[in-house]
């Protein structure tokens, strides 16, 4: 009877067991089948086709735009301002007036000194004449013609000085904001008027050491400042300066441009542009294109892999190495890893990875500009 109730109970374990057993081996392949009939969900992307663009090598700098003459005009000497003779803004040629200071009682000096110059001369003719017949000494009319030395040099020092209350352009170009007024006393040194020449106009930037190779006087550059994005100002290196300095390693290079329309005033900030060496032929993508990870550079390859059952295009992405070099505005040079017209992911990638089947929708995409050179004014 023992024996009957313990194999009757052996026999439930054993049914129970194999039960349990048999629904897990049962669920596991259900999960096996099921995960091998999945496939992976389609992704959306935007594509482009790699092209090959030529692109000029360039060196890039930024620098300081400086006048051709520039001057903070000021009188040497102090004085009441008795004559403006300009307007704030101007144009003037060389030579031109631009303030009078009050100078009366210089003149009334000046006339003093030269009746005191033309006495002295008539008294050296007058014993010059005495000494052929003997009538004064040799050292008279010695005396005579130093004294008369001494008052055309004291004429000619108040000249000098009633000329320095007479405030002139030193160069042609175009004035400043007005500093002073009708009637005001000016202290010596004071600044009247700022006059800038404007045309042509230096730019003045630094290179690194190793640029030296590659720019020469007479080389084209071009300029660009942020007040005018759109305009593109060319221009030739005038100068290179013969000395690298010892803390930067950069040497400082001027460029010249003529400026009849004014855009560029001293002062400015402005971005340099020289193009140097052959053009160069790159595969050039979106920088969106592009997918770093610590093992490099990724781009992701659409390929067509033929038509499904339904009719549609078979599209995947495979992964692809590749080296990038320089970057310009919203494009990246690709040295190596993709082939011309080979059809690359520019965005979506975050779901991506080999095999992936991918639909493209271009309606919108990532930018693509490079940086190409502002129209010309002209």
């Amino acid at each position: 009877m023992m024996i009957r109730r313990m194999a009757i109970m052996l026999l439930v374990a054993v049914v129970v067991f194999g039960g349990i057993f048999g629904f897990q081996a049962f669920k596991n392949r259900m999960i096996q089948a099921a995960m091998a009939g999945r496939t992976a969900p389609v992704q959306t992307v935007s594509t482009i086709q790699a092209v090959t663009t030529a692109w000029q090598a360039q060196l890039l700098a930024v620098g300081t735009v400086r006048a051709e003459n520039g001057a903070d005009l000021s009188s040497e000497l102090a004085g009441i301002v008795e004559r403006i003779a300009f307007q704030s803004g101007d144009d003037v040629a060389a030579g031109t007036v631009l303030v009078q200071l009050r100078a009366d009682q210089d003149i009334a000096t000046l006339q003093q000194l030269q009746a005191t110059a033309d006495n002295a001369e008539i008294t050296y003719n007058r014993d010059l004449r005495q000494l052929k017949i003997n009538g004064v000494s040799q050292a008279t009319v010695d005396s005579d013609l130093a004294t008369l030395r001494s008052a055309k040099a004291q004429v000619a020092a108040q000249q000098a000085a009633i000329d320095k209350k007479t405030i002139r352009a030193p160069f042609a170009g175009k004035l400043g904001i007005r500093q002073v007024d009708l009637g005001q006393y000016l202290n010596a040194g004071t600044t009247v008027v700022t006059l800038q020449a404007l045309d042509p106009i230096h730019v003045d930037f630094t290179l690194p050491q190793q640029a030296l190779a590659q720019i020469r006087v007479g080389q084209t550059v071009t300029t660009t400042v942020d007040t005018y994005p759109d305009r593109l100002i060319t221009g030739k290196i005038t100068a290179i300066s013969p000395q690298v300095s010892s803390t930067s390693r950069n040497v400082q290079v001027r460029a010249t441009f003529a400026n009849p329309d004014r855009l560029l005033l001293p002062g400015m900030y402005a971005k340099i542009t020289i193009a140097v060496g052959e053009k160069q032929r790159y595969i050039t993508l979106p920088r969106t294109a592009i997918v770093s990870n610590p093992y490099g550079d990724v781009a992701f390859i659409v390929t067509d892999k033929g038509k499904a059952a339904n009719g549609q295009p078979q599209l995947v992405v495979t992964q692809a190495f590749v080296t990038t070099g320089e970057s310009r505005g919203d494009q990246i040079a690709v040295v190596k890893g993709l082939d011309a017209g080979q059809t690359v992911v520019t965005s979506g990638q975050i779901k991506l990875q080999n095999g992936t089947p991918v639909t493209i929708n271009n309606t919108v995409t990532p930018p693509n500009d490079p940086v190409v050179a502002p129209r010309d004014p002209s």
